[in-house]
């Protein structure tokens, strides 16, 4: 059975991502503690999705976000605009001189490399983005007027703080009622929700937010932390786990939240920081769908790899509502992001589907 997707004739956006987007500042191939200077990018595990549709596939996308009305603000502004996502729903706070009230939130990252791990270490506290509220965005407008095909948002929004976690109920249950498809990715992140009630609150949000997803995206660390699922058979130590056990854990989950209509993940085991077995699996109408592998996956930049994921399978899902096309998509898309610096794809439709086609990395002439 399809997903009830609306024709794209009658909305003015194929997908729209709720989320917080920081300014990513890299080192490069050094250190945080050593750098004398960095690259700057944009990134956001909801907005990612977003570039990754419009710019590597070509569909019409937008961003729900807020920034302080100042130069950083404006910059990553910028960033948005080269990925040709549309800025229409961006919330703009006056900057107060000294980013006592509201800031612009910022994401220093480090790649790792062999057995040095990939080291994220956010500044975000106060930002722009973590005071939206409910009744900040039209939805009636956004989802009844205009029309959106896909709506997309996650768990790191959700636990910035408890109005964003309250947002994000009020939109996946607006989405719902005009009929656009909810995902959801769970993105557990133990420190964001730390100091706001910990695993019982990340639980008890993201429990009332699953009530109105379609299509629920996360690893077996998400599952179990933020519903509740346990997973026997996973190796915590090697970031991997056993198809059989992922299996499981999404036919109990279904059971318990039968509005799932599409459940997946990654799956990877960790080699070293530049080197990862690689795929995807797929749950869909009582049946699984698995990816062509990519073992000893060779890795630049791990980080946004999971959201080129997601982005690849929305495309499979809008462009031919087809469940193996959709984890072929979304594997290959995640792939190719992690050889690439940055947290957004750089890749493109053609390469992606050369990719999950078997093509090698001969030379392109």
């Amino acid at each position: 059975m399809s997903l009830s997707l609306k024709p794209a004739a009658s909305c003015a956006f194929d997908q729209l991502s709720l989320g917080e987007i920081m300014l990513r500042l890299d080192p490069g191939e050094g250190r945080i503690r050593t750098a004398r200077e960095f690259k700057a990018w944009e990134g956001g595990g909801e907005y990612n999705t977003s570039r990754g549709l419009r710019k590597c596939f070509g569909l019409k996308t937008a961003v729900c976000t807020a920034f302080v009305d100042n130069e950083i603000g404006r910059l990553i502004e910028d960033f948005i605009m080269q990925g040709g996502v549309a800025t229409d729903f961006i919330k703009w706070q006056e900057d107060d001189g000294i980013g006592r009230t509201v800031r612009n939130g910022l994401n220093f990252t480090e790649r790792g490399f062999g057995i040095r791990g990939a080291v994220g270490n956010p500044d975000r506290g106060n930002t722009a983005a973590s005071q939206l509220k409910p009744g900040d965005f039209d939805w009636e407008h956004i989802f009844g007027k205009l029309g959106v095909r896909w709506f997309h948002t996650g768990g790191i929004f959700a636990a910035l703080s408890a109005t964003t976690a309250e947002l994000t109920v009020e939109a996946v249950k607006a989405a719902k009622k005009h009929g656009t498809i909810v995902s959801y990715d769970l993105n557990y992140r133990p420190s964001l929700w730390k100091t706001i009630g910990g695993l019982k609150k990340a639980q008890e949000v993201n429990r009332e937010i699953a009530k109105n997803v379609d299509v629920m995206i996360g690893n077996e660390e998400d599952f179990t932390a933020s519903l509740g699922f346990e997973v026997k058979g996973a190796d915590h130590n090697l970031s991997t786990i056993e198809t059989d056990a992922f299996k499981q854990m999404i036919e109990t989950a279904v059971m318990a939240y039968p509005n799932f209509k599409v459940a997946a993940t990654t799956l990877r085991r960790v080699i070293t920081a530049t080197k990862n077995d690689w795929s995807a699996i797929l749950w869909h109408d009582g049946k699984f769908h698995e990816s062509r592998q990519y073992p000893g996956l060779e890795i630049l930049d791990r980080v946004g790899g999971g959201d080129s994921f997601a982005s690849g399978l929305q495309f499979g899902f809008l462009q031919f509502n087809d469940a193996q096309k959709a984890v072929e998509y979304g594997a290959a898309h995640g792939a190719l992001a992690s050889t690439t610096p940055g947290d957004t794809s750089m890749a493109t439709r053609k390469e992606v589907e050369k990719t999950f086609a078997g093509g090698g990395a001969r030379v392109v002439r």
